[in-house]
């Protein structure tokens, strides 16, 4: 399995007409479902950096954006297991606000070059 694949199956899903919040969720969620959560960090930040590079735009590749989500996406679906995407959004729907890691992370912190380049830990409380 690689990123393309994933990407693939995202972008096939109905009402996926762009790459938007949502379906990097469904990415993260199909990558720690099927690989873990280990693997799945390795696979989605090298995937992200990479399509990101390839678009002209490494500066949009963020880390601690990246892991965050990640662990976020990886404990619920540790706390909720579900078959299908929407089941995993109906037991987790706050995963859909975009603005989910305000509540873990200042918005310096998460500003900085050093949280851009490399994971940084929550300021404001821990993931869970």
């Amino acid at each position: 399995m690689t990123f393309a694949d994933l990407l693939a199956e995202v972008l096939a899903a109905p009402g996926a007409d762009r790459f938007g919040h949502r379906q990097h969720i469904h990415l993260t969620w199909l990558a720690v479902s099927r690989l873990g959560p280990a693997a799945a960090l390795e696979l989605v930040d090298t995937g992200i950096r990479q399509a990101a590079q390839a678009a002209g735009a490494p500066g949009k590749y963020h880390a601690t954006m990246t892991r965050a989500w990640l662990e976020l996406v990886a404990h619920h679906a540790a706390a909720q297991p579900t078959a299908d995407f929407e089941g995993f959004l109906l037991a987790a729907p706050e995963l859909l606000d975009k603005d989910l890691l305000s509540r873990f992370y200042s918005a310096e912190l998460l500003a900085g070059p050093t949280a851009r380049a490399s994971w940084v830990a929550p300021d404001l409380a821990p993931l869970p």
